[in-house]
């Protein structure tokens, strides 16, 4: 059998599914062209990340296929419902790379308060000439010890992002219609943990009260955050998307950055990706990545393996 990693596998993975006797090609077969790709080699199992759509298109088309597999958590680019009931598998991993996306959002939260989005893109244009000058500008930074920090959406990754969180000694909130309450279990590098119970606040109260408010959600029809919700948060406070774009209305968030209603934003994710709108690339308040949260070494180990280990069980 033929497994199509078309976004492409980690080694790992590759292995362990053809230990399992499954050939796995890694050409990147452009959309439009995966029909008649898939149907001339007889492809059994598609893997994805984000940039392969898999719609009715190919479901409807690609008598062979047997299974199709989401490289993350997300899978609104695949059409789950509708594969299904074609009686297809679909398969994603939702814990492979929590702890990877986690840490961005630090990156993001890091770098925010110390002003790195803003001194990485003006000290090697004015370093050697305005140094004095910036390191003013930049001498206002604050620490995330002692402020707050709202999760909106308590799963795998807002758990992860709340284990960092606590770390740093941060207080958490977290909002989610989903999950009244949590228990939070964060081990240490010598066997010793400790455990916090959380429970859900209004998305309301969590703005009001957040300094930092970090977004976990799948992607919705509407805004998580928009106008109204940016008017709830404190003056100065931050905000960072690491989820999914179109979680944030982009345009109301512009707005309170040039207000100074917010201080910074982190953007890991785009409502037009992959082509970013202008206005936020440019914007000298946003912290910007090209949607890499779940993109370390080891992340992509556990992505592929927990994809073979669920393809060899599923189909041989």
């Amino acid at each position: 059998m033929k497994v199509l990693a078309n976004d492409g596998v980690s080694q790992s993975g590759i292995d362990a599914l053809e230990n399992a006797g499954f050939e796995v090609l890694t050409t990147t077969v452009a959309q439009e062209q995966l029909v008649s790709f898939i149907n001339e080699n007889e492809i059994t199992g598609l893997l994805v990340r984000s940039a392969t759509k898999v719609r009715t298109d190919i479901i409807d088309n690609c008598p062979s296929l047997k299974l199709i597999g989401r490289g993350g958590v997300g899978m609104d680019n695949i059409d789950v419902d509708y594969a299904r009931e074609k009686g297809l598998h679909v398969i994603n991993t939702p814990a492979a790379s929590s702890e990877s996306v986690a840490e961005l959002v630090f990156a993001h939260l890091f770098g925010g308060v110390r002003y790195l989005y803003d001194a990485n893109r003006n000290m090697p244009l004015d370093g050697d000439t305005k140094f004095k000058e910036l390191k003013k500008a930049y001498a206002n930074g604050m620490e995330l010890r002692g402020k707050t920090i709202g999760i909106i959406g308590f799963g795998r990754i807002g758990q992860a992002t709340a284990k960092i969180a606590l770390g740093v000694g941060m207080k958490v909130i977290y909002s989610d219609p989903y999950m009244e309450s949590a228990s939070v279990h964060v081990p240490f590098f010598d066997g010793q943990s400790v455990s916090f119970d959380f429970k859900s606040i209004s998305k309301e109260e969590l703005l009001k009260e957040a300094d930092f408010v970090t977004v976990h959600v799948p992607a919705q029809k509407e805004y998580v955050i928009g106008q109204a919700e940016f008017k709830l948060m404190k003056e100065g406070a931050a905000i960072i998307n690491a989820a999914r774009g179109g979680v944030i209305d982009e345009v109301a968030l512009i707005d309170v950055l040039e207000s100074k209603k917010l201080a910074f934003a982190g953007l890991d994710v785009f409502e037009s990706e992959p082509k970013p709108e202008i206005k936020i690339l440019m914007n000298p308040n946003i912290s910007l990545t090209p949607h890499i949260g779940a993109a370390t070494g080891e992340a992509q180990d556990r992505i592929g393996t927990e994809l073979a280990t669920q393809i060899i069980a599923l189909l041989k």
